[in-house]
């Protein structure tokens, strides 16, 4: 499908409409990759109302998959959305929806044609939910934008219930003005928004506004309603038509055009300087002066409020001078400190991001003070150090870090003190993983629980932010090579030819998993290491079928045909026969390790 998501992404920026998507939509390449997709979401083991998973589909044959996926599309009903509670760290609630998962894998066939014509309309300026963007790029700008370019005041605007009050016919509107004319689609994707809402109390109820959070289309469409602001801001500074087109302008080498000359000259007027950073509906926008701060505050009320029939929550809105206060932005509060002639970025974790922090880890070591048996301990321990390593790679990008961990650490460490920890402490044990002896290895403070690794908290250093390079784009081939550099080659030749032919008879889960596994294996045999020919590749069970083994992805291993005999080798003239393809000790050892999950004997050389 890359080809096809390439082309879309081009004719996209040509300004091309496209009126027949559906073709491409409902083609068994997209959906087979829609499946690919959903199977690797967590979320798709979560039921819906039908209460049915991603295990229920996966039993199915290719064709079956392919052919039930078409009648969905061909006309469209969806099932009810079933609503879930999930509680937020404030006692409060945040409302999910769950479509079924056959309604999800429509979505995620949709998602994937309409990704590339959208992304090529998309601010460069919008970093929530979208290929190769991300929380660190949105850091990065603000940071720049604050330090760099000397922007002292934020105007806070916090959308109220923005996922709920989403109008469905703006959003249409929305799209088509975006390039997306096919009428069939546009019908399937206000069949999707209008779909019943099933309550926690078995109520159904009619759903006239908003977009579920929880679909897999959500943030898409989200991203489409709040472009049209990213572009309105944008056109009062950035990208403003001057009369004198500025020659200044260059390219540098990674397709970033330098404005700096015209932001010279438009200085001079009495326009408001200001810039946008957004993150799916949170989003800041950044001044030089309190007056332009405060015009723009009444300015985006007001066009929330007719554009897009959004309401502001008047409490949390408001502006900053960045000079006196902090203000918070995923998670990171930052503020501007003088610093020799200039003022620089100072920011810390939020207050809520810590005690919700102490808290959680305080939970984990109680659970493993408490623990009920080695097997449940080590559970724990991987879960403590999880959690670690989450808050340690979401948060160094905050410049004093360092010291919001070791105001963790000193409370976290201090629950480690009683005698029931204290006896388990070690400082001694074995490290395993690379990460863990790349990144914690140097530590004084690392300990060990049962010789495993209990990672300290309060060991971190400050990584700063990185901008997002304009040349890494998931839908060119220059800015592929870019994402792909660092990883080996795979034959995609062979590849294909393992796509186009599916082994019949044979689940949608276990043909798919055969492709996972050529490119996880980098087409080579698991027994010999050896480059497999696509003729002759055998996907082994390694459980066999007759003892109950299934088609999930760790219970299957690529290796070559005659290998695989071997392993299932029981007469002595034909272990004879296929042995000599055994040629050292490490290959030995991974065939008999097959062999005993089969419970046969193993071999020697």
């Amino acid at each position: 499908m890359q080809a096809t998501f390439d082309m879309l992404y081009d004719q996209s920026r040509t300004g091309s409409k496209f009126k027949n998507l559906m073709s491409i939509i409902s083609s068994s390449e997209n959906i087979k990759l829609a499946y690919r997709n959903i199977k690797k979401n967590t979320g798709s083991k979560t039921a819906g109302v039908d209460g049915r998973t991603i295990e229920h589909v996966s039993k199915l044959t290719e064709e079956q998959f392919v052919r039930y996926v078409r009648n969905k599309l061909s006309d469209y009903k969806p099932k009810a959305v079933r609503r879930v509670e999930i509680p937020k760290p404030n006692g409060k609630t945040r409302p999910l929806g769950i479509p079924a998962i056959w309604d999800r894998i429509v979505q995620q066939c949709i998602l994937q044609v309409l990704e590339p014509i959208v992304e090529a309309k998309f601010s460069g300026r919008s970093h929530g939910f979208r290929p190769n963007r991300s929380v660190e790029n949105a850091i990065a700008q603000s940071y720049r934008l604050m330090q760099n370019s000397k922007m002292s005041y934020v105007v806070d605007i916090d959308i109220k219930g923005f996922f709920d009050n989403v109008s469905h016919a703006k959003l249409l509107k929305q799209m088509w003005t975006l390039g997306v004319q096919d009428k069939n689609l546009l019908t399937i994707i206000s069949k999707m928004l209008k779909a019943k809402i099933k309550m926690p109390n078995g109520q159904i109820i009619e759903n006239e506004k908003g977009t579920p959070q929880g679909g897999i289309l959500s943030p898409l469409l989200s991203n489409i309603v709040l472009n049209e602001l990213d572009r309105w801001i944008e056109s009062q500074w950035e990208d403003i038509p001057t009369v004198k087109n500025y020659l200044q302008y260059h390219t540098k080498k990674d397709g970033h055009v330098d404005k700096g000359y015209k932001y010279r000259m438009l200085r001079k007027s009495k326009l408001k300087e200001c810039y946008i950073v957004r993150y799916a509906d949170d989003f800041k926008i950044f001044c030089s002066n309190p007056n332009h701060a405060k015009k723009l505050f009444i300015a985006v009320q007001k066009w929330l409020k007719d554009r897009l029939g959004l309401e502001i929550s008047e409490e949390k809105s408001k502006i900053v001078n960045l000079k006196k206060d902090y203000s918070e932005f995923l998670g990171i509060k930052m503020k501007l400190i003088p610093k020799g002639n200039k003022w620089i970025v100072k920011s810390h974790m939020c207050d809520k991001a810590i005690q919700r922090t102490k808290n959680n880890l305080k939970e984990i070591i109680n659970g493993i003070r408490y623990d009920s048996g080695s097997n449940d301990q080590a559970r724990k321990i991987t879960l403590y150090n999880s959690t670690v390593i989450g808050l340690h790679q979401y948060f160094r990008i905050a410049t004093m870090i360092a010291e919001d961990m070791g105001n963790i650490a000193y409370e976290v460490n201090a629950c480690l003190k009683d005698h029931r920890m204290k006896r388990r402490i070690k400082k001694m044990g074995v490290i395993t993983s690379d990460f863990i002896k790349k990144e914690y290895g140097k530590s004084k403070q690392l300990r060990f629980i049962s010789k495993a690794p209990f990672l300290p908290i309060g060991y971190i250093k400050h990584k700063s932010p990185m901008m997002k390079r304009n040349v890494v784009n998931a839908y060119t081939k220059e800015g592929r090579e870019e994402i792909h550099k660092n990883l080996s080659t795979i034959d995609v030749g062979a590849l294909r030819f393992l796509m186009e032919h599916p082994i019949p008879q044979r689940s949608v889960e276990y043909n798919d998993n055969r492709i996972a596994l050529y490119c996880a294996q980098r087409g080579k045999c698991q027994v010999t290491g050896y480059e497999l020919n696509p003729m002759t590749l055998h996907c082994h069970h390694k459980v066999s079928r007759l003892q109950g083994g299934t088609d999930e992805y760790k219970n299957l291993c690529l290796v070559d045909k005659d290998i695989h005999i071997l392993i299932h080798a029981k007469d002595e003239a034909v272990i004879s026969k296929y042995k000599v393809l055994i040629t050292n000790t490490s290959a030995l050892n991974k065939l008999n390790t097959l062999r005993k999950k089969l419970e046969l004997e193993p071999l020697t050389i």
